[in-house]
């Protein structure tokens, strides 16, 4: 019987230790979802963003909310190497709304074998502007939905900059719905066509977007792992790249996120990187 006792104590002491370990994981998840969510009106849910196909702030944004983005890429297109790089800022002027500037580069390097003369000149791509307006919020359905629209002014490449200087446009309405499913699991839905017009020929091409991506958010934290669907449709032609990707935040204010393409089916380029750099000055509210 003396033994049985403290056999007892050890077991019943065991097993609040699990409940309370178990409760503590749990309620961390609370805690920092409503942190998130609870700071302030208008209500905000929380969901994993993409990190290649970047969102024009939060869904649900509130106003004052602003972030700065450094991207850096790498691509292998087979005959060349190309490297990608964007400086991109975005905010919220009021509640709900959203708005970017972004000016994306390219630079190309030969592989070996291939010809200098082949390569295509280096350039700005283009000036973006976005904006982004979420009409769906709800926290009880942990959803969010939004539409945008990127307008793209292309830019002709270094070596004719200025003949002319604006050379096309891409006109490019979206749509986003967003689900967090329990504390941690995140799916989201990207979509919609890119219209693209040359000015020298008056031309229009048109290629429709539908990405997907699913994130598991790592307890308590804003780090996370996910994967990135990334599908065009143009006219017969169907391209897919895989995209992995994590999220680890550096302090407060400062995540990192890094991403690795894989194409499914696309005939010119190979294994792909990306990283992205993501600073969040804080504003007045905080």
């Amino acid at each position: 019987m003396k033994i049985k006792i403290p056999l007892m104590l050890i077991m019943l002491l065991a097993s609040s230790t699990y409940s309370a370990a178990q409760i503590t994981k749990s309620e961390k998840d609370s805690i920092y979802i409503k942190q998130i969510e609870d700071h302030k009106e208008p209500k905000k849910v929380l969901h994993a963003e993409p990190l290649y196909i970047d969102l024009i702030r939060d869904l649900g944004a509130r106003k004052g909310e602003k972030e700065w983005n450094l991207g850096l890429g790498l691509t292998d297109n087979l005959k060349f190497d190309s490297y990608e790089a964007l400086v991109e800022y975005e905010w919220a002027p009021i509640d709900r709304l959203g708005l970017e500037v972004e000016l994306p580069f390219t630079f190309y390097s030969p592989i070996s074998g291939s010809r200098k003369d082949s390569l295509p000149s280096n350039h700005l791509n283009s000036i973006k502007i976005a904006a982004q307006w979420s009409f769906f919020v709800s926290e009880p359905l942990a959803t969010s939905m939004a539409v945008g629209y990127i307008n793209e002014f292309e830019l002709s490449d270094f070596n004719n900059f200025g003949k002319p200087f604006i050379r096309g446009n891409v006109y490019n309405p979206f749509f986003i719905v967003a689900k967090r499913w329990g504390h941690n699991y995140h799916s989201l839905i990207y979509t919609g066509p890119l219209i693209e017009q040359d000015f020298s020929t008056n031309k229009f091409h048109t290629t429709y977007d539908i990405n997907t991506s699913f994130h598991y958010m790592i307890t308590g934290t804003r780090n996370f792992i996910g994967v990135e669907f990334n599908k065009t449709f143009d006219n017969n032609d169907f391209d897919m790249t895989l995209r992995p990707q994590m999220r680890v935040g550096i302090s407060d204010n400062l995540l990192i996120g890094i991403v690795a393409g894989i194409p499914v089916s696309r005939e010119n380029e190979r294994l792909s990187s990306f990283l992205r750099l993501i600073w969040e000055p804080k504003h007045e509210s905080q």
